[in-house]
């Protein structure tokens, strides 16, 4: 007999990823990325979030909310292997599930009272696009959450590596200071799916309000073409 509950929004994320592409593949791969968490008017007190600040890290329940659908599959075709091999889609973290929720660890940097907006959480490490719901906050609990020698399944045989980034001064030092590190380390991180290896291909994704175009040879990842944010390009005008 199926049951149905309905999950309340009571946050929004606020950072600079605009779109899907770019966004590190689990939370904590970047601990540059810096977001905000927002409540929604009925959660904002702070009474909700007497005690969090005694925790470094956090646990985020919320939604795929770009890749919500109608139907699911038994099985998806994990990117990291290369898009062909199937697993089943209880023994990954893909997007398209029966439920699209998404589970995150981030790192809780401090808590600020706003007084419209009241208590606003200060989080990095995160792997959400901007303005994904989320539907429960939850403290890390180090003791009874942390497993260093548990098994990591097919994860364990994907390669994982960096890239050397090739990022032109010119372009780079355009990048504000704040932003720059994290923008780094999601390059280093290689964006591609894994089943995508052409060296003359140009990739194309937004951070911050650039729009950054590269090409990867080999371990080497270039950043070929910058665009400006939207406003300096109307102050150009």
């Amino acid at each position: 007999m199926g049951e149905e509950y309905t999950l309340k929004t009571i946050a929004h994320i606020q950072n600079d990823f605009r779109s899907k592409f770019g966004i590190p593949r689990q939370s904590g791969r970047v601990w540059e990325v810096e977001s905000r968490i927002v409540f929604e008017p009925a959660y904002r007190t702070a009474d909700a979030v007497r005690g969090l600040e005694e925790f470094d890290y956090i646990w985020l329940i919320w939604q795929f909310s770009q890749a919500v659908r109608e139907g699911w599959s038994a099985t998806v075709r994990p990117p990291r292997l290369g898009g062909n091999l199937r697993k089943g889609v209880f023994a990954t973290r893909s997007p398209f599930r029966p439920n699209a929720l998404g589970l995150s660890c981030v790192h809780l940097k401090k808590i600020e009272l706003d007084e419209k907006l009241g208590p606003i959480l200060y989080v990095a490490g995160a792997d959400l696009m901007d303005g994904t719901p989320i539907y429960d906050v939850k403290p890390y609990l180090p003791d009874t959450e942390c497993h260093p020698q548990a098994a990591g399944g097919f994860t364990e045989s994907v390669r994982d590596h960096r890239l050397q980034v090739v990022f032109p001064e010119l372009w780079l030092e355009k990048i504000p200071p704040d932003k720059r590190e994290a923008l780094l380390g999601i390059l280093r991180e290689d964006p591609r799916p894994g089943y995508q290896n052409d060296p003359r291909r140009v990739y194309g994704m937004e951070y911050g309000g650039y729009d950054i175009h590269f090409q990867v040879c080999g371990e080497v990842l270039t950043v070929c073409q910058m665009s400006l944010p939207e406003e300096e390009h109307a102050k150009g005008r």
